[in-house]
């Protein structure tokens, strides 16, 4: 399905790499306007091209959230994507980046997205991960944040639905990505994972892009406060 976002204004954060640079690329391929964030400075990544622009976001810097806020007098769709984990985990660091900072930056954004002209209103989506709904013991910061991502989405759509503002979150399953491929190349988790999935194989960045569009999209406009599980199947597994 092809979609067009032409004079539409998007904000994807974490869009530098992996699943956030897939549906940044979407974005801006249908026509938007597209700021994406990274961690770092604009001259420490390749320069951009076209309608996308970098800004610098640390989801723990309150004042890197104010300076995104300030850039943003209207805002079409948001796409909360950055986060992540390390190894080991920093619980606390966790929830900041995955739960806290995002709550931040999205109600600093909020006057912005109000003004969205979009039939159905301005668009949250937030990525979520499976890992939201079931336990981790490697993660269980990362999981705890994503499990409460979810619950905001839904209490935050419950109170901006009047407001013309949807939200909604996507949790993905086995995707690719910088951040997971570490776990897709192990000889036994790899193939384990994807011998799980009804698809029998990890999923790739550019197919929560989809997704995303669909969601944000006029199609989507009687959707909110909802989750689209995107896992290939993983999460129907009869074991």
């Amino acid at each position: 399905m092809i979609y067009d976002f032409t004079g539409r204004r998007v904000l994807v954060t974490g869009g530098t790499s992996g699943i956030g640079a897939a549906i940044a690329g979407a974005f801006a391929a249908a026509g938007a306007t597209v700021m994406i964030t990274g961690t770092r400075a604009e001259d420490a990544y390749a320069p951009l091209t076209g309608n996308m622009r970098h800004m610098q976001l640390r989801l723990g810097d309150r004042n890197d959230v104010a300076a995104i806020a300030a850039e943003s007098d209207r805002l079409d769709i948001l796409i909360n994507n950055a986060g992540g984990t390390t190894v080991p985990e920093d619980f606390d660091a966790a929830i900041d980046a995955n739960l806290k900072g995002v709550h931040a930056l999205t109600v600093a954004l909020l006057p912005a997205i109000e003004r969205s002209e979009m039939v159905g209103g301005g668009s949250v989506i937030s990525i979520a991960s499976m890992m939201a709904v079931f336990g981790n013991s490697v993660f269980p910061g990362y999981s705890a944040a994503k499990a409460g991502l979810l619950l905001m989405t839904r209490s935050l759509a419950e109170g901006w639905g009047a407001r013309g503002v949807r939200i909604n979150a996507i949790a993905p399953g086995p995707v690719r990505t910088p951040m997971t491929e570490r776990y897709a190349d192990d000889p036994a988790m790899g193939p384990g994972t994807a011998e799980r999935m009804a698809l029998r194989r990890w999923g790739q960045p550019e197919e929560i892009a989809g997704p995303a569009l669909f969601l944000a999209s006029s199609a989507a406009a009687f959707i909110t406060g909802e989750c689209l599980i995107v896992s290939g199947g993983y999460m129907i597994a009869e074991a």
